[in-house]
């Protein structure tokens, strides 16, 4: 008994030091938004696997390049308005339950093991709720990271990409909500 309590012991000591010592933890991001719009307008926009830049504005052009748009195994690849390129894995599609997770295998993010989920979730009011999590490691894992390759910039640079992109979303799809509703409806009403 006493030697499992040495042993734990230790371990808990451990941990600290080790990532006292700079090693790369799992680092999470997650951002949501309301959106006052039905789900099924703000899903019509998010769906494309194949077309990010249609709502996120950092986005110039979107790329299939393995398997089919939409399919499990689906290979995307962004090019941003900067020219930078990230390439891209579906992992999860679910049309009905209105999400999808994916994968970077490649980028310019100071990221690295990177994995994200965007879920589109309705409510009986007709607004939306858009979750966009991920979780990842700094792209340089080693004790010291290089400078912009560090924790605090990871964590940084994906929430405002969630942020850009979520705000973008959420102004698209209420434009388009305002266009197809009759003048003077109150709150969200569906597109026919």
């Amino acid at each position: 008994m006493n030697k499992t309590i040495s042993i734990l012991f230790a371990v808990a000591l451990a941990l600290p030091i080790a990532a006292m010592a700079g090693e790369a933890m799992t680092l999470n991001v997650s951002e949501k938004i309301a959106i006052n719009a039905p789900a099924e307008v703000v899903w019509a926009k998010v769906k494309n696997f194949g077309d990010l830049g249609a709502w996120h504005p950092a986005v110039a052009k979107t790329e299939i390049i393995g398997k089919k748009n939409n399919v499990k195994g689906a290979v995307r690849l962004l090019t941003l308005q900067d020219g930078g390129t990230i390439k891209e894995k579906l992992l999860i599609y679910n049309e009905k339950g209105m999400t999808f997770e994916y994968q970077i295998l490649e980028g310019v993010l100071p990221v690295s093991s990177y994995v994200s989920w965007i879920t589109v979730k309705g409510s009986k009011t007709g607004a939306t709720t858009v979750v966009w999590k991920s979780t990842f490691k700094r792209k340089d894992t080693s004790a010291n990271p290089a400078e912009g390759q560090d924790d605090a910039t990871a964590v940084k640079t994906i929430t405002n990409v969630y942020k850009a992109g979520l705000e973008n979303l959420k102004k698209i799809s209420e434009a388009a909500i305002s266009i197809e509703c009759p003048q003077g409806a109150a709150g969200p009403c569906s597109t026919k």
